[in-house]
C-alpha cells in the first residue's frame, strides 16, 4: 500500500496529518537512540538487572577514594543508560501521545524510576558521614580527578543530607508530596468546561485553556472581554478547590525545606544552584523601581487600540496589526542561521546540519505534543520539536530559541563528561533568548519596512515584559505566599487575593482596570507548582540581552562561546561571570529595562 505523505510547508496543505503519513525527512531520527523500539526495550531490561547491583556498595561507599570512584562510576554508568531510555521514550510519546506503546513505555520507566531512587537511597547519606579531612584527601587521589566538581556539589548538601532511613521515607513520599501538581493539572486542563463562545465570524468554538490565548489576540474588544470573563468564571467556580491545592503546594514546599534544615523554601530553592538570595530580592527591588515605562507602554496600547480604557484582556492583542508573512522552513533557517553568524563558522555550520538533516521534528500532526521544545540525552543528537508554521512569523522566533537550547547541549556534551555537561534553567534560558536577540537585532538591520520594523520592536517589548517584569510579578508573589506559611499564617483564597491584588495594582500602574476576576490569575499559573522557578525567566533574559549585546559590539563571541562549553561544570553566577555578565548584582536586570525603555519610545515614535 502506497503512504500518503503530507508536506505542511508547502502553501494549500490543509488536513492535519496523521503521524505515519509525515514524511521522515519532517520528523527527528530515533534510529540514532536505538534503531528499533525492540533494542529499547533490550536496554530497559538490562537496566533493570543492573541497577539492584548498586547493593554491593552498601556500607562501603566510603572506604577509599578508588570505592568512592567506583560507585560514582557505577552511577554514571546507570545514568547514562537512563537518560538515553527517557529520552527516547518522552520524544516518541511527544511525537504521538495516542499510541498506547509510547504511553506504556514511559509508564515502565516511571515505575522503575522509583525503584531504582530507592535503591541508592544510601549513597548520599555514606558520602555525607566521610570525615572532612579524609574526603579532601580523597578528592587529591587521582582517582577522583574527574568527579571533584560534581562530588563537591554533593557535599555542599551534608547540612541538608538527614540518615539514611529518613532519605528512604523521603524518597517513598515523594510522589505524594507532588500529588498536588497533578490534582491541578487534571483540575485545569481536564474537569474545567469553559463553554463556548461565538467569534468575529460567527462560528462557535469552544474556549478551553488551549484557546484561551487565541482569543486574547483578536482584534474585537468586546470578543476578549466575554471570552476572558467566560473563562475566568470557571476558575471561580472552583476558586475554592483551586486555592486548596496552592495551600497544599506551599505546605509541601515548606515541609521539605525544614526537613532538610533549610531556613526557608526560597533557600532551599536557590541553594542548589548556589545562588544568593540577594539576587532574587534584587530582581524585584530593579524591576520595581522601573515600572513607569510600562505604565506608559500599557497606555500606549489603549491609546494605538483605540480604548476608552485598559483591560487584561487587551494586554495581548497586537497592537500592529498583523504582519503578512509567508516563510517557508528553510527561509527560517536561513534567517536564523544569518543572524548567528557573529558566532562563528563552526556554530553556524553545524546548527545547519541540525536544522536541515534530522533534528527536528518539524510540523504538527496528530497526536503530536503542542508547543516546542530541545531535548537531548550525551552523546546524541539536540533533538529540537517545532510545531513550525509558515504563515506564523513568531515560529521563526520558537526556531531561534530552541536552536539556542540545542547548541548549547551540543558544545557542553563535546567539552564535558557525562557528569558535568548538564546545565541548570539558571543557565538554560541564557543561550535560548540570547539567539532570539541576535535575530531581533538582524531582521530590525535587515527591514526598510515601518511596518515590521514597528512589529520587531513591539515583540521585544513584550517579551521583556513577560518574561522579565511579569515572572518578577510572580516571583514576588511567591515569595509572599511562602513566608506567610513560614509565619505560621493561614493560606486561605482571602490571602492568596490579597496578595495578587497588591501585586496588580504595583505592577500595572493607576490607570489600568483591575476586574477583581483578575484576583484569581495566581490560582491558575503551573509554575507556581515548581516553586521559585519563574524568577530564572527573568534572569536569563536579562543576562542574554548583555551579553548578545557584548558580542555585537565587539565581534567577538570567545567567552559567550566558552559558556556554552561549561555546561554545569561551575555554578551559574561564577559562569555567567567569566562570560561577561555579573547576575549577583542588579545591573543587567537594570540594563534591560533601559533597553524596555527605550523600545517603548521608539514604538511611540513609529505609532505616532
Amino acid at each position: 500500500m502506497n503512504t500518503l505523505f503530507f508536506d505542511k510547508d508547502e502553501p494549500g496543505g490543509g488536513a492535519i496529518p496523521t503521524r505515519d503519513q509525515v514524511r521522515p525527512d519532517d520528523t527527528w531520527d530515533l534510529a540514532l537512540l536505538y534503531p528499533t523500539p525492540a533494542d529499547w526495550q533490550v536496554a530497559f531490561e538490562k537496566l533493570q538487572q543492573d541497577y539492584p547491583k548498586i547493593a554491593q556498595f552498601k556500607g562501603h561507599v566510603g572506604e577509599s577514594a578508588q570505592k568512592l570512584r567506583e560507585v560514582m562510576e557505577f552511577e554514571k554508568a546507570l545514568g547514562l543508560t537512563i537518560e538515553r531510555l527517557a529520552h527516547y521514550a518522552s520524544l516518541q510519546t511527544s511525537g504521538d501521545a495516542s499510541d498506547n506503546v509510547h504511553l506504556s513505555r514511559e509508564g515502565q520507566l516511571d515505575n522503575l524510576f522509583t525503584l531504582i531512587g530507592e535503591s541508592q537511597s544510601f549513597v548520599e547519606p555514606e558520602i555525607m558521614a566521610i570525615p572532612d579531612v579524609t574526603f579532601e584527601a580523597y578528592l587529591s587521589d587521582p582517582a577522583l580527578a574527574e568527579w571533584q566538581v560534581p562530588l563537591r556539589k554533593r557535599r555542599r548538601l551534608k547540612p541538608h543530607t538527614l540518615s539514611t532511613a529518613e532519605e528512604r521515607l523521603l524518597a517513598l513520599g515523594s510522589s505524594a508530596l507532588s500529588g498536588h501538581r497533578e490534582t491541578f493539572s487534571q483540575l485545569t486542563n481536564v474537569d474545567m468546561v469553559f463553554g463556548k463562545i461565538v467569534d468575529e465570524k460567527g462560528v462557535e468554538r469552544e474556549l478551553s485553556q488551549s484557546s484561551y490565548s487565541s482569543f486574547m489576540v483578536k482584534r474585537d474588544p468586546e470578543l476578549r472581554k466575554s471570552a476572558w470573563h467566560q473563562f475566568y468564571a470557571e476558575f471561580d467556580a472552583h476558586k475554592f478547590t483551586v486555592a486548596s491545592t496552592l495551600s497544599s503546594s506551599i505546605k509541601a514546599d515548606v515541609f521539605r525545606a525544614r526537613a532538610r534544615n533549610y531556613s526557608s523554601a526560597r533557600e532551599s530553592a536557590l541553594f542548589y544552584d548556589d545562588v544568593p538570595v540577594s539576587v532574587y530580592d534584587n530582581l524585584i527591588t530593579s524591576v520595581r523601581a522601573n515600572l513607569k515605562p510600562l505604565y506608559r507602554y500599557l497606555d500606549l496600547r489603549r491609546r494605538v487600540l483605540g480604548l476608552k480604557e485598559i483591560h487584561a484582556s487587551d494586554t495581548n492583542v497586537p497592537i500592529v496589526p498583523n504582519i503578512e508573512t509567508d516563510v517557508s522552513w528553510d527561509e527560517a533557517c536561513d534567517k536564523v542561521l544569518a543572524a548567528l553568524t557573529p558566532l562563528g563558522d563552526e556554530y553556524v555550520q553545524t546548527l545547519s546540519a541540525g536544522l536541515r538533516g534530522r533534528w527536528c521534528d518539524r510540523y504538527e500532526n496528530k497526536g503530536k505534543r503542542s508547543g516546542a521544545f530541545s531535548s537531548s540525552s550525551y552523546g546524541n543528537p539536540p533533538f529540537i520539536m517545532m510545531n513550525y508554521k509558515r504563515d506564523v512569523f513568531s515560529d521563526v522566533y520558537t526556531l531561534a530559541h530552541e536552536a539556542g537550547h540545542s547548541m548549547h547541549t551540543w558544545n557542553a556534551q563535546r567539552t564535558q563528561p557525562f557528569q558535568t555537561y548538564d546545565y541548570p534553567i539558571f543557565l538554560a534560558e541564557v543561550a535560548s533568548t540570547f539567539n532570539e536577540e541576535l535575530l531581533t537585532h538582524y531582521l530590525i538591520e535587515h527591514t526598510e519596512d515601518k511596518a515590521m520594523r514597528a512589529y520587531l520592536i513591539n515583540r521585544q517589548i513584550d517579551d521583556i515584559r513577560s518574561t522579565v517584569i511579569r515572572q518578577t510579578m510572580f516571583a514576588e508573589f511567591e515569595k509572599i505566599a511562602h513566608a506567610k506559611e513560614e509565619a505560621g499564617e493561614p493560606l486561605t483564597l482571602d490571602t492568596f487575593r490579597g496578595i495578587y491584588r497588591e501585586l496588580l495594582e504595583a505592577y500595572f500602574g493607576p490607570d489600568f482596570v483591575i476586574d477583581s476576576a483578575l484576583e484569581l490569575e495566581c490560582l491558575r499559573i503551573p509554575h507556581f507548582y515548581s516553586a521559585f522557578y519563574v524568577y530564572k525567566y527573568a534572569t536569563g533574559l536579562s543576562a542574554a540581552v548583555a551579553l548578545a549585546g557584548q558580542v555585537l559590539k565587539t565581534g567577538d563571541a570567545t567567552r559567550y562561546l566558552g559558556f556554552l562549553k561549561s555546561g554545569g561544570s561551575e555554578f551559574p553566577i561564577p559562569t555567567l561571570q567569566k562570560a561577561g555578565v555579573d547576575m549577583s548584582s542588579p545591573a543587567p536586570v537594570e540594563a534591560t529595562l533601559q533597553l524596555f525603555a527605550r523600545r517603548v519610545e521608539e514604538l511611540e515614535a513609529l505609532l505616532g
